[in-house]
C-alpha cells in the first residue's frame, strides 16, 4: 500500500511538471531573486512579482507591443518571453528610463508633443524608441517609423509620436 501511494505522488509530480525555480533577474540595473514556475512569462514576473507595471498586458499574444521591454538592449515582447530565458541578461523597462529624478528625453518629448492618449501603448513605444536612440541618436523619420511598426496605438497618436521622436533627434543633432 505504501509503495502505491508513493508511486501515485511521483506520478502526480511528473504530470504537474517541475516546481518553482529560483531566478535572478537584472531589471533596470537592480538584481531581483524570485521563485517562478518555468512557464511564467517575463511580463507576468515583472508585473506580478516585481511590481513593475509599466509594461502593459494588452493582447498577451505578441501582436500589440504594449509589453515591449529591452532585453540586452533589444526590444522584445515580454508576453512572449519566458522569464527563465532572461536570467543573467539585463532587462530595461519604462520604469528605468527616468534618471536622477529627470525624465528621459523621449519621455519629456512625449509630454511636450502630447504623444499619448489612453497610454496603453506608450511604454512599449517608448522602449522601442529608446532602443533606436541607443543605436542612433539622430534617426531619420523612416527609421523612427520602422522602430515603432510593431507597436499598435488604438488611439492613433502616431503622428505625435513621430513628432516627439524627431524633436529628440533634432536636439541631439544640435549638441
Amino acid at each position: 500500500m505504501k509503495d502505491t501511494v508513493r508511486s501515485g505522488v511521483l506520478a502526480q509530480r511528473r504530470r504537474r511538471g517541475p516546481g518553482k525555480l529560483q531566478l535572478r533577474l537584472n531589471v533596470n540595473g537592480e538584481t531581483y531573486e524570485v521563485m517562478v514556475e518555468p512557464r511564467r512569462t517575463l511580463l507576468d514576473v515583472l508585473r506580478d512579482d516585481l511590481g513593475l507595471t509599466g509594461a502593459k498586458k494588452v493582447c498577451d499574444r505578441g501582436q500589440c507591443g504594449a509589453c515591449t521591454v529591452l532585453l540586452q538592449g533589444v526590444p522584445v515582447y515580454s508576453c512572449l518571453k519566458l522569464a527563465i530565458e532572461c536570467e543573467g541578461k539585463p532587462v530595461e523597462t519604462v520604469e528605468g528610463l527616468m534618471s536622477n529624478g529627470r525624465l528621459h528625453p523621449l519621455q519629456q518629448a512625449f509630454i511636450d508633443h502630447d504623444a499619448f492618449q489612453c497610454g496603453f501603448c506608450t511604454p512599449g513605444i517608448l522602449m522601442s524608441l529608446k532602443a533606436l536612440f541607443d543605436r542612433n541618436d539622430s534617426p531619420t523619420e523612416d527609421e523612427v517609423r520602422q522602430a515603432v511598426e510593431g507597436n499598435l496605438c488604438r488611439c492613433g497618436a502616431y503622428s505625435k509620436v513621430l513628432q516627439a521622436a524627431l524633436s529628440v533627434a533634432r536636439a541631439n543633432e544640435q549638441e
